[in-house]
């Protein structure tokens, strides 16, 4: 894995780069904790040159977020909600999910932006609740750069910072991205076979919360 992503790198320069962030941002392959490390490390090696990988970087990361917030923006939390409900197996995502990324971003608003692109796995689900409550195209890119500038960076140079000690860290890196790409692959099918019993968590839970406000209103 280690060879491949430095090869596809070397090979496709920043395009690249942009690809493999745009593809982690819709369904995450690769993550860009391997990314961009190794973009850094090509970089180093006098391949790339960091700033042309960490703008090529930023820039395929806030393309991925986009169809994110266009899915919250035109389809809203409704239809999303059932979105989930019919096909969130796949999405491995519950309407429960939605529900509190939506409250989430209500409550912390340009700062969820922010700080979720700092976040494995919530950056690119922030995206959708930051369309459903139309926050602004501008506004919405400007928190998702900075975000993404500082991830991005800190990624890429940790890479380049590195390249010294290249030899060195090849010999374990490799198995270590094989692991990591593995645990992924495992997460999601563990979420995939799971998801019927969360569903039924979900309507068991909403079914209680009903009862005991009818109670209430008693």
């Amino acid at each position: 894995m280690f060879d491949w992503i430095t090869g596809f790198v070397t090979q496709s320069g920043y395009l690249g780069i942009a690809f493999l962030m745009f593809a982690e941002n819709i369904f995450p392959p690769i993550p860009s904790e391997l990314i961009m490390p190794l973009a850094g490390f090509s970089a180093a090696e006098g391949d790339l040159s960091l700033i042309g990988v960490l703008v090529a970087g930023t820039i395929g990361s806030l393309l991925g977020a986009l169809p994110w917030y266009y899915a919250g923006y035109y389809f809203k939390l409704d239809r999303l909600k059932r979105l989930a409900d019919r096909h969130g197996r796949w999405l491995t995502m519950t309407s429960d999910d939605v529900d509190t990324a939506s409250s989430w971003f209500r409550r912390y608003g340009a700062s969820a932006v922010f700080f979720g692109r700092l976040i494995p796995t919530v950056r690119t689900l922030i995206s959708v609740p930051a369309g459903i409550n139309r926050m602004g195209m501008v506004r919405f890119l400007a928190w998702s750069a900075l975000g993404t500038v500082m991830w991005t960076a800190f990624l890429t140079l940790a890479g380049y910072v590195l390249q010294s000690q290249y030899d060195l860290v090849a010999g374990w890196l490799d198995p270590v991205t094989q692991a990591v790409v593995a645990f992924l692959v495992l997460g999601y099918v563990y979420r995939v076979v799971t998801f019927g019993r969360r569903q039924k968590k979900q309507r068991e839970r909403r079914t209680d919360e009903n009862a005991s406000l009818v109670r209430q209103e008693r």
